[in-house]
């Protein structure tokens, strides 16, 4: 890579580093407002997209139907729900901009491409807040796509960008590698949208220590924040503690990268869920899954060995949705134990002690927060608790999937980046390389997507503003 070059046409009015949703939501308004934008995206191009393409919805704030979207679901509902998984770690001014904007961007989806499903009713319960992408993530990115080329932005794959030049509050130049050759380009203004420093097993192992080298990554292996360092390196303001992360427990199977939703597992609400000495450690039915998935993940990461065990019986088996690898079947629980490579009596003890604790079960209700739960049990079912006794009997081993991390760049609601608290004049940032300022700790389902969609947009109109 010692070839150098400064290419004609390289002053761009926007480049935008990075090519998932956040970085389209910015290249598509930048150009409807006039620029010559590039898109920098490290992938190949059957890969593009980032953690985009495994994505199924979108959060959205609405005062009554809305597209797929049944009833409402009002801004301090939402801000309530991001608050139960946050513990109050969140910026309130970005978080409510996020979620106000949410509602103008359903429609804006449309007419840029993105088709959704009809509403969706049974185990997720989240048929009032969030609206699913017809074909997924992967359709939706492939939509961006063809209307970023319709509106005339130009996309370079397998552009790695080394560096952003930063001269005192500006950026002054761009360095990417294409082909073995690295080239300059001299953009007007710089939009940041490369998520976060996950794919780097190294940076993850600096940041938990050791135990993260046992963690799945379930997003793309591209995202490896040498964008995000190199800015960071330069005194670019940071937000984020480097140990947060949307982090969910998903089947120990699945691959080390880019497994993506299919690994997901839905089934912890109907089941108990141990570590590898057999013993419970959290209550499983705390609350309905798309509140609690996220924080399963950590939940996991302090388990010995960084892994945990579902134990299922037949009646729960078609209470979620189907797994991608089928779950370890046995007929007793002696046998699933010796399967999953648990201490059989001490499995067949826990399981006992649980069942002993399960009251009375009549109000049962598998998409709702019922009540059914266990009494004299520590740690306590608060819902959902049924016995486990009706063979056959199911287990899964459960893993951490890290999704993306929190550690990123802080900004302004103009989705501006600063230096020793000045703005920089031509540099913004959107999406998971900026969510750690709403996203202090935990996850709600779909809201990755609406803050990305939504400071990608504000992102792209200011880049768009600067350059013009």
């Amino acid at each position: 890579m010692n070839k150098h070059s400064t290419t004609p046409g390289s002053n761009w009015d926007v480049v935008v580093v990075g090519g998932g949703n956040a970085a389209l939501c910015a290249a598509m308004t930048a150009a409807e407002e006039g620029a010559r934008v590039l898109i920098l995206e490290t992938a190949p191009k059957a890969y593009r997209g980032g953690n985009s393409r495994h994505t199924r919805n979108f959060r959205c704030m609405h005062h009554g139907p809305l597209g797929p979207l049944v009833e409402s679901y009002t801004e301090d509902e939402y801000f309530s729900d991001l608050m139960k998984v946050t513990g109050g770690k969140t910026h309130e001014g970005l978080a409510r901009l996020a979620i106000r904007s949410s509602e103008e961007c359903l429609p804006w989806m449309e007419e840029h491409g993105v088709r959704f499903q009809p509403s969706l009713s049974g185990t997720l319960s989240l048929a009032r807040t969030n609206a699913f992408f017809l074909g997924g993530g992967k359709s939706l990115v492939n939509a961006y796509y063809r209307t970023a080329e319709k509106l005339g932005v130009t996309v370079k794959y397998e552009a790695a960008v080394t560096h952003i030049e930063l001269d005192d509050d500006r950026v002054s130049y761009l360095d990417y590698t294409l082909a073995d050759e690295t080239h300059r380009v001299f953009p007007k203004s710089v939009v940041v949208a490369s998520g976060g420093f996950q794919a780097d097993t190294e940076w993850l192992a600096r940041a938990w220590g050791p135990a993260a080298k046992n963690f799945l990554i379930r997003g793309t292996p591209y995202n490896r924040g040498v964008v995000l360092a190199d800015l960071l390196d330069q005194g670019v303001e940071q937000v984020g503690d480097p140990t947060q992360c949307h982090a969910v427990a998903i089947d120990g199977r699945a691959p080390k990268f880019d497994g993506g939703i299919v690994t997901r597992l839905d089934c912890v609400p109907f089941s108990i869920v141990v570590n590898k000495n057999a013993e419970r450690f959290y209550d499983e039915g705390e609350d309905v899954w798309p509140k609690r998935y996220a924080i399963w993940g950590r939940l996991v990461a302090a388990q010995p060995d960084q892994v945990g065990y579902v134990i299922i019986d037949a009646k729960s088996l078609n209470l979620f949705m189907p797994s991608v690898f089928p779950p370890i079947k046995a007929d007793s629980i002696e046998e699933l134990a010796e399967k999953m490579g648990l201490p059989p009596a001490a499995l067949k003890s826990t399981v006992e002690e649980f069942n002993r604790s399960c009251g009375d079960t009549s109000n049962f209700h598998p998409t709702e927060l019922d009540g059914v739960r266990t009494t004299g049990l520590n740690p306590a079912k608060t819902n959902w608790a049924r016995p486990i006794t009706e063979a056959a009997f199911y287990g899964y081993s459960l893993r951490t999937g890290v999704t993306f991390t929190y550690l990123g760049l802080k900004v302004d609601e103009n989705a501006q980046c600063s230096v020793g608290n000045r703005p920089i004049a031509n540099l913004w940032a959107a999406g998971e390389t900026m969510a750690g300022s709403i996203l202090g700790q935990g996850y709600l389902a779909g809201f990755g997507m609406t803050i990305g969609t939504v400071f990608g947009r504000i992102a792209g109109k200011e880049a768009a503003a600067h350059a013009n």
